[in-house]
């Protein structure tokens, strides 16, 4: 039986602050010591790409296209994020899509030597500037702000 290879985790500031991202959820569950089968928010590079994963509410979608820094919760549960710049969209491009989530322990602080030591793979300069996402929850014809 082949193993399967497992995806890298890399710590870089994303659009919104320093985290982790990669395409193993498993991995970010061992990482932040999360329960199994947690649903991170997924990241991807264009809308275009988000319109093939999930069906985007009409009533929401020039909203969307606009939208910088902030996360949708779609009626299936599903969540994402569309970058719209900067060196985290190139990592996002190269890689297709990804997961995210911040770079700390569950229910913890950020701490730098922790998130260095458990990811794969370090991009430079990690900056802690910025807020975290707003988060909506989508419905067809209402949205909630959760965050």
């Amino acid at each position: 039986m082949k193993k399967r290879a497992k995806s890298p985790v890399f710590l870089t500031s994303t659009d919104t602050t320093v985290g982790f991202v990669s395409k193993d959820a498993q991995r970010l569950d061992e990482i932040k010591g999360e329960r199994k089968g947690k649903r991170y928010i997924t990241v991807v590079p264009s809308f275009e790409e988000l319109k093939k994963r999930v069906r985007v509410p009409s009533k929401f979608r020039k909203e969307l296209r606009r939208a910088a820094r902030t996360t949708y919760i779609y009626p299936n549960g599903e969540s994402y994020r569309v970058v719209n710049g900067g060196e985290h969209r190139r990592l996002i491009e190269r890689l297709g899509w990804a997961y995210s989530t911040s770079a700390n322990r569950s229910g913890e602080e950020y701490e730098e030597k922790f998130a260095v030591a458990v990811a794969d793979i370090v991009i430079y300069p990690l900056k802690k500037s910025h807020r975290p996402s707003t988060i909506y929850r989508l419905g067809r014809e209402r949205k909630i702000r959760l965050r």
